[in-house]
C-alpha cells in the first residue's frame, strides 16, 4: 500500500525533516500522491551518510592520499598475441559479452535540449551518438554471428525521450528484445545545515546519484538477473559522449580474460599535466583511481628522470567487468563525493528561487571506487586518437568540432592503411569529409575487404551498409 500522510509525517519527524510537508494543504490529490511517493523512497540511512560526508567536506577533512605508485599499464598495441585475441572472439561468438552504456546526461552543455545520446555528431549524415553506438553493436552481431545485449542506463530526466528515440528509429537495426533500458537512482540534496530541500511545493529536489549508482540500479531494476539469465560473463562499459570508442574490442576483451581480471580499464596518456582525468595508481597491492581534484599541482606536474609525467595515465570510463564482480559490488556502499552547486529551491512562501551562487550540496558515487575491491585489476593503454574524443563542451577542447575532426582523421587513417590516398592540407588535415557506417566497416581491415581495387577519394566520402 502507498504511504499515507500520517506515515510520512511520522517518518519525517523522526529525522527532523517535516518541512517537506509545509505546503500539503495547498496541493491537489495528484501532487500529494507524488510527494508521498518521493518521501517513501527516501532512504535516511543514505541521508545520514550524506550528512557525514557533508560535515567532512565543510570542515575540509579529506581522506589522506598517503603513499601510492603509478599503476602498471599494458600497452594494447604491443600485445599482438593471436591467442589473446581469440579469447575475445570466442567470448563474443558464444554470446557471453554484453554492452553497458551510461547515458543519463542531458545535452545542456552543448546547447542541446534533450538526452545527450540524441545529439547529432556524424560529419556527413549528422548521425546521433546513440545511432553510432547501436550500429557498432549491430556490426558486432553481424560480423561474429552472435547476440550482444545492449543495456542503457538513463536518468529520471531522459528515460522517456531516450526510449521513444530508439523506438522511433527502430532501435537502429538492433533487435528490441536485446535493447534494455533502466534508470539510475536519484538522490536528494542537502542544504548547508543538513536539511533536505524542495524544488517545488510538491517535489523534493533530487539529482542522479552518479555513474557509480549503476551498481545499485543494476540490482534494483533486475538487470543483473537479466544478464545472468542471458548467460553473460563479461560486460563492456562506456559513456555516451564518445563516438570514437571501439565497443567490445576483441583484443581488449581477450586481455581481460587472459589475465583473469575482475575489472579492466582502458587508460591513455594525459594531453597535458592539468587535464582533468582521474589517475590510475596502486596502493597496498590494489588499484585505485585518484580524482584529478584531489591531486596537488605538484603531483600533477611531477616528472620522471626521463621527463615523462610520473602520473601519466588517466581513466576515460572505458571498462570491462566480470558479471560476478558486478554482482558482488552491487550491495557495497561506495564512498560519497560532494559537490557544492546552485540548486533551485522553494522558499517559505512557496516561491521558486534560482540562486546566483552555490547554495546546496549534491552527492554522487563514482564507478571507479570499486577498484580497490577487485582481486585482480588490469590497466590497458590505448592510442587516444583511435578511441577517445568525447563531445562535452560547446566550444574548445572536447567539442563537436574536435570530435568530428578526430572521427574524420581516424577514417582517413583507415583509407591510407588500405592504400587509398586522402587529400590533406599543408598541416596534414584531411580536406574532405569522411563518414563510414560501422555496419560497412568496423576497422581498416573490414574496410579493405569491401573497397573496390580502384577506389579513389576525390570528394566527400560516405560509406553505408
Amino acid at each position: 500500500m502507498a504511504m499515507t500522510y500520517d506515515e510520512a509525517l511520522a517518518k519525517l519527524k523522526e529525522q527532523g525533516q517535516e518541512h517537506l510537508l509545509t505546503f500539503w494543504e495547498q496541493l491537489d490529490d495528484e501532487q500529494r500522491e507524488g510527494l508521498l511517493a518521493q518521501i517513501e523512497e527516501i532512504d535516511f540511512v543514505d541521508v545520514e551518510r550524506m550528512r557525514a560526508a557533508l560535515e567532512q567536506h565543510k570542515d575540509g577533512v579529506a581522506a589522506s592520499l598517503g603513499a601510492f605508485e603509478p599503476a602498471p599499464v599494458i600497452k594494447l598495441a604491443e600485445t599482438g598475441d593471436p591467442d589473446v585475441r581469440e579469447l575475445g572472439l570466442t567470448a563474443l561468438r558464444a554470446g557471453k559479452v554484453g554492452v553497458l552504456l551510461v547515458a543519463g546526461g542531458q545535452g545542456s552543455r552543448l546547447g542541446y535540449d534533450g538526452p545527450k545520446g540524441c545529439y547529432e555528431i556524424g560529419p556527413i549524415t549528422n548521425a546521433p551518438l546513440f545511432e553510432i553506438h547501436a550500429r557498432k553493436i549491430l556490426a558486432l552481431e553481424k560480423t561474429y554471428n552472435t547476440e550482444v545485449p545492449f543495456y542503457i542506463m538513463t536518468s529520471e530526466a531522459n528515460d522517456a525521450p531516450t526510449r521513444e528515440f530508439f523506438k522511433a528509429n527502430g532501435c537502429f537495426g538492433l533487435s528490441p528484445d536485446r535493447v534494455i533500458f533502466f534508470t539510475q537512482g536519484m538522490w536528494p540534496g542537502l542544504m548547508p545545515e543538513g536539511n533536505l530541500l524542495l524544488d517545488g511545493p510538491n517535489h523534493v529536489f533530487v539529482s542522479p546519484d552518479g555513474h557509480g549508482g549503476i551498481l545499485a540500479a543494476l540490482r534494483c531494476r533486475g538487470v543483473l538477473q537479466d544478464m545472468n539469465d542471458r548467460g553473460l560473463c563479461t560486460l563492456f562499459y562506456f559513456q555516451v559522449d564518445n563516438p570514437l570508442i571501439e565497443i567490445a574490442d576483441p583484443d581488449f576483451i581477450g586481455l581481460h580474460l587472459a589475465n583473469e581480471a575482475e575489472i579492466t580499464l582502458k587508460v591513455c596518456a594525459k594531453r597535458d599535466p592539468q587535464e582533468g582525468l582521474g589517475m590510475v595508481v596502486t596502493r597496498d597491492g590494489h588499484s585505485e583511481v585518484i580524482e584529478y581534484s584531489d591531486l596537488t599541482d605538484e603531483q600533477k606536474e611531477e616528472r620522471m628522470p626521463d621527463g615523462q609525467l610520473r602520473l601519466l595515465y588517466g581513466s576515460v570510463a572505458i571498462h570491462i567487468f566480470t558479471l560476478g564482480f558486478l554482482q558482488r559490488e552491487a550491495d557495497q556502499a561506495l564512498p560519497l563525493h560532494v559537490a557544492h552547486k546552485k540548486v533551485p529551491y522553494c522558499d517559505e512562501t512557496g516561491r521558486i528561487v534560482k540562486p546566483d551562487s552555490p547554495n546546496a550540496y549534491k552527492f554522487e558515487k563514482f564507478i571507479f571506487d570499486v577498484l580497490p575491491d577487485a582481486e585482480r585489476a588490469l590497466n590497458v593503454e590505448f592510442a587516444r586518437e583511435e578511441e577517445f574524443s568525447p563531445v562535452k563542451n560547446a566550444e574548445g577542447d572536447d567539442s563537436p568540432a574536435t570530435t568530428k575532426r578526430d572521427m574524420i582523421a581516424k577514417w582517413a587513417r583507415w583509407f591510407e592503411a588500405c592504400g587509398v590516398s586522402v587529400p590533406r592540407d599543408a598541416d596534414g588535415t584531411p580536406t574532405v569529409l569522411i563518414e563510414i557506417d560501422p555496419c560497412y566497416a568496423l576497422n581498416a581491415e573490414g574496410l579493405k575487404a569491401k573497397l573496390p581495387p580502384d577506389f579513389k577519394i576525390d570528394g566527400d566520402v560516405l560509406l553505408r551498409e
